[in-house]
Order: C-alpha cells, then sequence, then structure tokens
C-alpha cells in the first residue's frame, strides 16, 4: 500500500528559483519535488501542489483531512493572516493528521510582521529556515512518525 504526503505549497512559490534566491534559494519547487520523490521508500508518493488560491489551497486541506493524509505545509504569505486556512488545517490536528508547517527562510529573522504565523498552533510542528532541507526535514518526521 501506498503512502501519500501532500506537500502544499501557498502564494509566489511557483516563482522559486528566480523570486528573492539570496532569501528563499535557486532551487525551484520543480526541483524541490524532485529531490523529495528521490529521498522516499518506493511505497511513499510525494504529491506536490503549489496554488496562489487561498480557496484552491483550502480545499487541498480539506481533501487531506477527508482521505487522512499527512500534509507539510509551505503556506507563504497566507502563514500571517488566513483565519480561513488555520480553520481548515485546524481539522486536520481534530482528525490526527499530521501537519508540519515549513518555511524556507527564518520568518523570525525578517521583516516583523512575519514573526507571526496564524497556522503554527494548529500545526503538529513547525521547520523553518533550512532552505529546501525544510521540506525535507519534514517529509522524513512524517515518514519516521507513520508508525
Amino acid at each position: 500500500m501506498t503512502t501519500t504526503i501532500l506537500v502544499l505549497n501557498g502564494p509566489n512559490l511557483g516563482r522559486l528559483g528566480t523570486r528573492e534566491p539570496e532569501v528563499y534559494g535557486s532551487e525551484t519547487l520543480a526541483d524541490i519535488g524532485a529531490g523529495l520523490a528521490a529521498s522516499v521508500p518506493d511505497d511513499v508518493a510525494i504529491d506536490l501542489r503549489q496554488t496562489d488560491d487561498e480557496a484552491e489551497l483550502i480545499g487541498w486541506i480539506h481533501e487531506a483531512v477527508d482521505r487522512r493524509v499527512p500534509v507539510v505545509l509551505n503556506p507563504a504569505a497566507f502563514t500571517h493572516y488566513s483565519y480561513a486556512l488555520r480553520d481548515a488545517a485546524a481539522q486536520l490536528k481534530r482528525a490526527g493528521v499530521p501537519l508540519v508547517e515549513v518555511h524556507l527562510s527564518n520568518p523570525y529573522t525578517r521583516e516583523t510582521f512575519r514573526h507571526t504565523s496564524v497556522i503554527s498552533g494548529v500545526a503538529t510542528g513547525v521547520i523553518a529556515g533550512f532552505g529546501a532541507d525544510s521540506y525535507r526535514l519534514a517529509v522524513d518526521w512524517v515518514l519516521r512518525s507513520r508508525g
């Protein structure tokens, strides 16, 4: 049986590789996805998705709740203000489905408005500041915790 991990990405992350590489690195989201897929066992599928649309991201969270699929989430700008996304993510917590919030950069070393996450309070854990390795660390934790 294949285990699926949803790796969900919010606004502007489709621009990785060209968007502020000094902050976010030079890897594209496709590069990160390929690295994740190569790093997991054969019985694990990485389902990497990105959207700039809040409603679409919320729909994917609902899908994860309904299917009981663990989520690695980089909410990007939605991190700081999307209570709708937070409410959707809280459903994962109530259902006992792992949610790991990830960030490429360390929000606490950046502008003050980035210091607040409305998602962290309902996440199983948060990994930030390790570039693309933030995703790898999150996926590794999900795999080790699946029992």
